[in-house]
């Protein structure tokens, strides 16, 4: 395993083995707040693991004991004039889109709080498993903003317009085993096995094609929103991508061989 630092709070790790990348939230002293200069090292972690051919999976996870993440720094948010707010909010877009922008499926690992920022971090997943010490929402109303991470945009594409208003509007904290019966989060484990899941998720995820994965990805996200007939054009261009590559071709040679196929990734 090869670790690289991005700033003081973003770490990554690098699996030798299939193919996963572990992008860590890495402020514990903080409970992982999100501030000026994390969002900016998310950032730019997101951009390299967006530019790395080898990398299949993107596991988010958090180095705290208690906490994914608890959203904004509100500290230092606290000490902001207006201009420098202005200033800042390009900065901290940056680091939710980087996520959410990632060519390859994400699974974030979710234990302890992950409120505002930081459940809008883990909804800008493909995948989100959690244990049974998670408490996600979106509070910000309760503090005079909204949620400015996409989170009036993602949650309710995960659980429908009325929902997503209540759980907004009433700035309420969800538990582990609601939020799965909701749909917050895709899967509920034991207690501290999210990262473990996750990644064993990812590790089955990453042993298909790579080509295969970033197209299944861009029109799963490309069709979000669309008509039937729209999204069934996006899909086509998506299919006609990847059906002359060398993955279509080892896949299915591999599928008639009766062995694991050895991915080209082209």
């Amino acid at each position: 395993m090869s670790e690289e630092r991005f700033g003081e709070f973003v770490l990554v790790r690098r699996h030798e083995q299939g193919h996963v990348a572990e992008l860590v939230l890495d402020r514990p002293k903080a409970m992982n707040a999100v501030s000026t200069e994390m969002a900016r090292s998310l950032a730019g972690a997101c951009a390299a693991l967006g530019e790395d051919r080898d990398v299949r999976v993107v596991v988010l996870t958090s180095s705290h004991e208690r906490a994914f993440c608890v959203g904004a720094d509100l500290k230092e948010r606290n000490s902001f004039s207006d201009a420098e707010l202005v200033r800042q909010r390009p900065v901290a877009r940056g680091a939710y889109t980087g996520v959410l922008e990632l060519p390859v499926p994400t699974v974030a690992a979710v234990h302890g709080f992950a409120l505002g920022g930081g459940f809008e971090l883990a909804l800008a997943c493909d995948v989100i498993v959690a244990d049974r010490t998670a408490v996600v929402g979106l509070p910000e109303v309760s503090v005079g903003v909204i949620p400015g991470g996409g989170g009036t945009q993602l949650l309710p594409r995960r659980v429908g317009a009325a929902r997503a208003a209540e759980l907004i509007f009433s700035a309420r904290r969800v538990e582990a085993a609601e939020a799965g019966e909701l749909g917050l989060v895709d899967q509920v484990v034991e207690e501290g096995r999210d990262r473990e899941s996750a990644l064993e998720l990812a590790a089955r995820i990453a042993g298909n094609s790579p080509v295969g994965l970033r197209a299944a990805k861009r029109a799963l996200r490309l069709g979000q929103g669309l008509d039937l007939r729209a999204g069934l054009e996006v899909e086509d261009a998506a299919w006609r991508a990847v059906a002359f590559s060398g993955d279509r071709a080892e896949g299915v040679a591999a599928f008639n061989e009766k062995r694991r196929p050895q991915w080209p990734g082209e």
